[in-house]
Formats: structure tokens, C-alpha cells, sequence
């Protein structure tokens, strides 16, 4: 009994795990390119706080940084920038 058991536990433990991740919800994917970038500066220009630091000061680095190549790093700041502007408002 004690042998059926153990060959059944790998098999028990692979299904409850198959069923977790059924159940997830879906990742959202987000692009890390120029174009996003874009889009977040749009978004944190259109803030009534935008022009105001710390905002503005994160959403100008964070333009320039992806302006020269560095969007991961760009996008992180223009998401300071977002929750910054938002902040003010």
C-alpha cells in the first residue's frame, strides 16, 4: 500500500500543480521600447503636476535615457515620474 502510494504522489502533485497555474490570470505583457516610452511621457505630460519637480525633472531624464538607447532604464523613471505627477494633483 505504502509502494502504491508513493508512485502516486509525483503524479498527484504534477496535476495540482498544472491545475494552479490554469488558474492564474493571464501575464500582461508590456513593451520595454521607444514607443512606450513615448506613451508614458505623453501620459505623464498630460498630469496637472507634470511641471513641477520632482515629476519633471524624472520625465526629462527618463525621455533622455530612452532617447539614447536605455529604455528599461527610461521607462522606470518616467513610471517615477507618472506616480510622482499624480501625486501632486
Amino acid at each position: 500500500m505504502r509502494l502504491l502510494l508513493l508512485l502516486l504522489l509525483p503524479c498527484l502533485l504534477i496535476a495540482g500543480s498544472a491545475a494552479a497555474t490554469a488558474a492564474d490570470p493571464p501575464l500582461r505583457v508590456t513593451t520595454d521600447g521607444p514607443e512606450y516610452c513615448g506613451q508614458l511621457h505623453a501620459r505623464v505630460i498630460a498630469q496637472p503636476g507634470a511641471a513641477q519637480d520632482p515629476a519633471r525633472s524624472l520625465a526629462e531624464e527618463g525621455l533622455r535615457l530612452c532617447d539614447s538607447g536605455h529604455s528599461r532604464t527610461g521607462i522606470a523613471k518616467l513610471r517615477r515620474a507618472l506616480r510622482a505627477a499624480q501625486g501632486m494633483s
